[in-house]
């Protein structure tokens, strides 16, 4: 298959941020005194923030929310002016992308204000002239919103659209928006339910794809 458009995911797709994400959140629940928070810290994963602050409210309904976040938010900015680590084959991929004229855009649950800071302190903020955050969408991922609203940033149709992605809310929506999905393992082994290909990295699953 010829693919005219690729859209991304941005946290544990292109910035190996959710392993920093995890490590913050683990220093917020200890703060507040929550404990045995392993399973639902994965659970976050590829959650935007307003979705995810209703299930920790259910789950811990006793908890000091408003002080989980704002240390969340503090150890998350402390890490990132350090600099965002990128996945491996991240400049490979677009400088590819670049040398075929083939748009790209990025589809993330980040508000943008973060995604911003992020892609700034990751070197790729330059790179980037299209980009839906949660800021922009009235349907977060596991729906189809904001794949749609990529691939229409860029003018490709879905079907003709190759994602990339981690997490399996991610490939949902991709899934879901009628792309051909690459699930590009990061912390959480993914299941494949949702995607056409399983892949290493980025350029295994562009490989796998026929995009490379």
């Amino acid at each position: 298959m010829t693919f005219t458009g690729v859209i991304f995911d941005l946290d544990g797709t292109l910035l190996d941020t959710e392993a920093l994400a995890l490590q913050t959140g683990q220093t917020a629940f200890d703060a507040v005194g929550i404990s045995n928070y392993e399973g639902i810290l994965h659970s976050l994963v590829g959650m935007d923030f307003v979705t995810g602050a209703e299930l920790l409210r259910n789950a811990y309904p006793d908890a000091d929310h408003d002080r989980l976040h704002q240390i969340w938010r503090q150890e998350s900015k402390a890490l990132h002016l350090n600099g965002v680590p990128l996945k491996p084959g991240v400049i490979e991929l677009l400088d590819l992308l670049q040398e075929r004229d083939l748009p790209w855009a990025i589809a993330t649950s980040s508000f943008l204000t973060s995604a911003q800071r992020k892609l700034d302190s990751a070197g790729l903020l330059d790179r980037v002239s299209h980009l839906v955050t949660r800021d922009d969408v009235t349907n977060p991922k596991p729906h189809p919103e904001p794949f749609l609203m990529a691939s229409g940033l860029i003018d490709q149709p879905p079907a003709q659209c190759l994602a990339f992605e981690d997490s399996e809310l991610g490939a949902q929506s991709a899934k879901a928006a009628g792309m051909r999905v690459v699930q590009v393992k990061d912390i959480i082994p993914p299941s494949g339910n949702h995607a056409h290909y399983v892949a290493d990295s980025l350029l295994d699953g562009a490989r796998k794809a026929g995009l490379v």
